[in-house]
């Protein structure tokens, strides 16, 4: 690796953390009104109460933790690998993702509230996950990318159930986000994943649920 690339990784790595991110798209907007994305959050924030408004943000928060361990599963897998091909195809999907990072940071300041405290404790154990997973080879690699996406698909149609039904801001970004993790679940099968044992899936799941509910407090 370059001294360049060094360069790069550090400071994606800083701005996932921090919450300095950059969107290659732009936010995406509720169907539900045919005014612009920064006129839906506002007539949303008038229609929402305080209850909702929290349980809003303690999702977007856990949405947001979501994106920054995704970065660092990314970053790591891509350093684990010596394929140019899965190297680019990781490098794809972490821009893909650091637009969710960009859009779930913005919903949160939309909402009053904040990003978890606990930042970079989730980065540095998911950068450390990523880098064991790609060390066990690129079938592996590829698994466990499968299994995380699908996984976090799951977890977002949960939260479309337990949205605000008037929170259209925030439901916009949700079913976008669905509908990348599943391409991006997708693209890791058709490169050659393999399937990750039942243990493994598990302890993901446990992990996952230990994560979600610290986050959307703290």
């Amino acid at each position: 690796m370059t001294l360049d690339e060094v360069i790069s990784e550090f400071d994606r790595g800083l701005r996932s953390m921090t919450g300095v991110s950059r969107m290659s798209r732009p936010i995406p907007e509720s169907t539900a009104s045919a005014f612009s994305a920064e006129s839906d959050a506002l007539a949303d924030e008038s229609q929402l109460t305080e209850k909702e408004r929290a349980h809003s943000a303690g999702l977007m928060r856990v949405n947001h933790v979501g994106e920054v361990c995704a970065q660092a599963l990314y970053q790591a897998q891509k350093l684990a690998t010596d394929s140019p091909e899965l190297k680019a195809s990781f490098e794809q999907a972490a821009r893909e993702e650091e637009d969710h990072l960009a859009w779930t940071s913005r919903r949160l300041q939309d909402l009053e509230s904040r990003p978890s405290l606990l930042n970079p404790l989730w980065y540095a154990g998911a950068l450390a996950i990523g880098f064991v997973a790609g060390r066990f080879g690129d079938r592996a690699s590829l698994g466990f990318m499968a299994e995380t996406e699908r996984q976090v698909e799951q977890h977002l149609d949960g939260h479309m159930k337990t949205l605000p039904a008037n929170d259209h801001a925030s439901r916009a970004i949700v079913e976008q986000m669905r509908l990348d993790e599943s391409a991006h679940a997708a693209a890791a099968i058709g490169a050659g994943a393999g399937e990750v044992p039942f243990p493994v899936r598990a302890l993901m799941r446990a992990a996952s649920k230990v994560m979600t509910r610290t986050a959307y407090y703290i």
